[in-house]
């Protein structure tokens, strides 16, 4: 991969420089950014072969500075999008945009290398004509450490298809929780009342623990 050039954008230094260190070693030229005007103002003169680019930044987090690349028809490159804070939403929103991938913080080595040796083989996906009524993309995503690969309906309404990942998401925490929703509120950071009223609007069953209930 000698040559090749990657982008890392991200506010906090320690992961810029690991990210640096580890992505140099393996044979990348690695350019960084603290910040969306850093990332910005090197787009404008350059075209990495890749951009890992982190969500949260003071300034302009990430999905801003990816809707702007967009809209100035600068994504020309594999933009892989890097969070500790994800969720479903943000990375349904990401993709919806053009980003290629989503990696969850602190991201595993080997998810790391594979995923940056996949997109700069590819390079930027192609645009491609609408297509009839199952048009879906596959991202891969931000669930308690292990990779869930969903694809996701892109012919639904935003609202829907938030309901869709929603529903994928609560039922996969349900069964790691053996069905004890407060456990379950408890590991998402969600108030207990509204998860049992998401639950009924998204019609996923659940028994009742002794001792549980909606208020």
């Amino acid at each position: 991969m000698s040559g090749k050039q990657i982008l890392v954008v991200d506010d906090e230094i320690g992961i810029r420089e690991l990210l640096s260190e580890i992505l140099f070693d393996e044979g990348y030229l690695v350019h960084l950014a603290e910040n969306a005007e850093q990332a910005r103002a090197y787009r404008n003169e350059h075209e990495p072969d890749l951009v890992l680019l982190d969500i949260w930044m003071p300034d302009t987090d990430g999905i801003a500075l990816l809707k702007e690349w967009a809209e100035h028809e600068l994504l020309t490159m594999p933009v892989v999008m890097m969070s500790g804070h994800g969720t479903i939403e943000t990375a349904v929103e990401a993709t919806r945009i053009g980003a290629v991938d989503f990696l969850e913080k602190p991201i595993a080595l080997q998810k790391l290398f594979a995923t940056v040796a996949k997109f700069i083989k590819e390079g930027a996906p192609k645009p491609q004509l609408p297509q009839a009524e199952s048009q879906n993309q596959n991202i891969t995503l931000n669930i308690d450490g292990q990779e869930q690969r969903l694809s996701l309906p892109l012919n639904l309404p935003l609202r829907e298809a938030r309901d869709y990942f929603d529903a994928i998401y609560f039922d996969y925490h349900l069964q790691k929780e053996a069905g004890n929703v407060a456990r379950v509120a408890e590991k998402i950071g969600l108030e207990r009342t509204h998860l049992y009223r998401k639950l009924k609007q998204l019609g996923i069953k659940f028994a009742k623990k002794s001792g549980e209930g909606e208020s």
